[in-house]
């Protein structure tokens, strides 16, 4: 590019991680400055300009909107998230810190943009209530005020509300050109790419709901950001099918029960039972229906995001090392697996008998301890076995962990030999899902002392480790396919990523107030006379039947499937392409991310070369990060816990290094 003596670089997307590009790229601007004294003879540090490119505020973004309900809540407590880094970087953060200190600032020494709500909000919040969506982007917004104050000599930023819909190379001047959905083109040495969530194309089946939907006249609502959804156009006194169970389901129950003017009232009752439902006679009736028949289960009542209780014995940091160190590539249920399961079951057995002790005998401990030491090298293929022989032995009936039947707590439901389902009526799968919802809340009350709870912690510490041995690329693409997302990634976030305890509780009392119900595991949904209609080969009665359908997901997050005009451009300008992966038979699948080098990422061309100076940031590093969703945490323990600062602050390193 035509040189102007300023390094002009365009960040697309203003969310979060294109927010903590910026953030990045000040402080390796400030530090590189302070380390060489000066970068000219006239002592001033090298200009550099910013470009954000984002239709939305800058740092809240899309789905962090400050305007949004106050129903919509994150999925992590106040001590967990951050947008500057507290560890594993080199230039301290000009400005910032994390949402939990802002939180305690903000109660004594309000900042003066903040709203009523904000100001509500935050007298009642503390360190372990999960905070509105609202209030985070409120936090987002001051740090990138912040930011902006702190912002060094020589840097400047031009911030615009628009939508990218192309990046090219600039072939006259060198770097590339953003065109603007405005026609409006900037001249870039270097663009980030930190797109976040975009709008996504429907699946085949989906597409034909629509369609046939349309034809008959009824409300078809895809998967969307929840806060995009008009949730007035659901009648009140009309059945409403909504289709998936996991945290999109809680936002779209908020919306259409206290963001209607029911409200939840306490009843004195122990947790699983501790709300009772007032409706306002304005919500429509819920049917939920998803593969395992019930919501994900919801996080336990901690101070620490992992339980301090819980320690990984046996996949730590130190194994991963080792397995690396050995030169081959780990497969999951091989590798990895088994040690996760082992550290699973200590965590279950050794909070089992420190709080129900009459339930295990004395001997449980030690032979179990030296059970679980054993057979490491995967070649003892009597180890399952001596497992079930060692708890039959010394656990009573009714405390032998279960774990894969977590995910599918139906499947125990009895049915008798003659029976050709398990429930004979929806009443009767009503009552089931709800002595499992109460179940769940009263363990999440139990914290660190519920078994079960641990058990789930060991997991969720175990994937945190998983993390990071997946974005060194230490596992096997066969592995990766058919293994880690094949059946570990639905296994463990329907039991790891759950709502607050609070929306199980909530839940609990709507479905005892009649305004929630369930359709069954293994749901069919179908359009039949003019209607929606869903049945569940578990359950006897008709089929529900409905003229309002929602997708409680989000849009699929697949770049070749993406229907974001930039995505779209980027891989017919072959500047992108996703990755491909091969599968156990040979067959090569396309996965759901970009194809992107080594860090700093940067997506790979159609002839597979690294594109110099465009780099890649957060949910389109899908397939060579797993779960790239979340956001970086503050005083992380583990090193997956801060992976999107360190990226973000490689980016700014190898761009303030041209």
């Amino acid at each position: 590019m035509e040189s102007t003596g300023v390094q002009s670089v365009v960040i697309v997307g203003a969310g979060p991680r294109g927010t903590s590009v910026m953030e990045r790229l000040l402080a390796r601007h400030a530090k590189n400055h302070a380390d060489n004294h000066s970068a000219d003879a006239a002592g001033t540090p090298n200009k550099l300009h910013i470009h954000l490119v984002d239709p939305f505020p800058p740092a809240a973004g899309h789905v962090w909107r400050t305007e949004q309900s106050r129903l919509y809540l994150m999925n992590t407590p106040s001590f967990f998230p951050t947008l500057v880094p507290d560890q594993g970087v080199e230039a301290p953060p000009l400005a910032g810190c994390s949402f939990n200190e802002w939180r305690a600032v903000q109660q004594t020494l309000p900042w003066d943009q903040l709203s009523d709500g904000d100001k509500t909000e935050l007298a009642a919040l503390g360190a372990t209530n999960f905070p509105s969506r609202a209030l985070y982007g409120r936090y987002l917004s001051w740090c990138f005020v912040q930011l902006v104050q702190a912002m060094p000599d020589g840097v400047t930023l031009t911030v615009h509300a628009a939508e990218a819909k192309r990046v090219a190379r600039d072939h006259g001047n060198g770097g590339f050109a953003v065109v603007l959905l405005d026609g409006t083109s900037l001249r870039a040495d270097q663009v980030v790419l930190a797109l976040g969530h975009v709008e996504s194309k429907l699946s085949p089946a989906q597409r034909e709901l629509r369609d046939d939907a349309r034809t008959h006249g009824l409300t078809y609502l895809p998967p969307a950001v929840p806060n995009d959804v008009d949730w007035t156009q659901l009648p009140a006194g009309e059945t409403v099918l909504v289709r998936g169970m996991g945290l999109n389901f809680f936002d779209v129950l908020g919306q259409l029960t206290e963001g209607r003017g029911g409200t939840f009232e306490p009843t004195g009752r122990p947790a699983g039972e501790a709300l009772r439902y007032v409706a306002s006679g304005l919500e429509p009736v819920i049917v939920g229906a998803s593969r395992r028949g019930t919501p994900y289960r919801a996080k336990a009542q901690l101070a620490s995001y992992y339980p301090a209780g819980v320690t990984l014995r046996f996949l730590g940091e130190d194994a991963v090392a080792a397995i690396r160190a050995l030169g081959a590539t780990a497969g999951f249920d091989h590798d990895i697996w088994p040690l996760l399961h082992r550290d699973t079951l200590w965590a279950y057995y050794t909070t089992l008998a420190r709080t129900r002790p009459e339930t295990v005998t004395p001997e449980l401990l030690p032979e179990l301890d030296v059970l679980l030491h054993s057979g490491l090298d995967g070649g003892d293929s009597g180890w399952a076995q001596r497992l079930k022989e060692l708890l039959e032995t010394h656990v009573q009936d009714g405390f032998i962990l279960d774990l894969l039947g977590l995910a599918r707590p139906l499947s125990r439901h009895p049915r008798s030999a003659a029976a050709t389902h398990r429930f004979t009526s929806h009443a009767q799968m009503d009552a089931a899902v709800l002595e499992y919802l109460s179940a769940d809340a009263a363990g999440s009350a139990r914290g660190e002392d519920d078994p079960v709870k641990m058990a789930i912690g060991a997991l969720n510490a175990g994937r945190a480790i998983i993390k990071s041995l997946v974005a060194d690329r230490g596992i096997t693409e066969t592995s990766w396919l058919g293994e880690l997302r094949g059946w570990f990634e639905g296994f463990v976030e329907g039991l790891a990523s759950g709502p607050p305890a609070l929306r199980t509780e909530q839940l609990a009392a709507l479905v005892r107030a009649g305004v929630v119900h369930f359709a069954g595991p293994d749901p069919l949904f179908r359009i039949h006379d003019g209607l929606f209609t869903v049945s569940s080969p578990w359950v006897a009665n008709a089929p529900w039947v409905a003229r309002h359908l929602v997708e409680a997901l989000a849009p699929a997050n697949r770049v070749q499937h993406s229907d974001s005009r930039l995505l779209r451009n980027l891989l017919a300008d072959g500047l992108a392409r996703p990755r491909m992966m091969l599968a156990a038979d040979g067959e090569p699948v396309a996965t759901s991310g970009m194809d992107v080098s080594a860090p700093p990422y940067r997506p790979l061309d159609g002839t597979g070369v690294p594109v110099a100076g465009l780099y890649v940031l957060g949910l389109q590093l899908s397939s060579v990060q797993w779960g790239t969703a979340i956001a970086s945490e503050a005083s992380a323990k583990y090193r997956s816990g801060y992976r999107t600062v360190r990226d973000a602050d490689a980016i700014a390193a190898d761009i303030l290094a041209r």
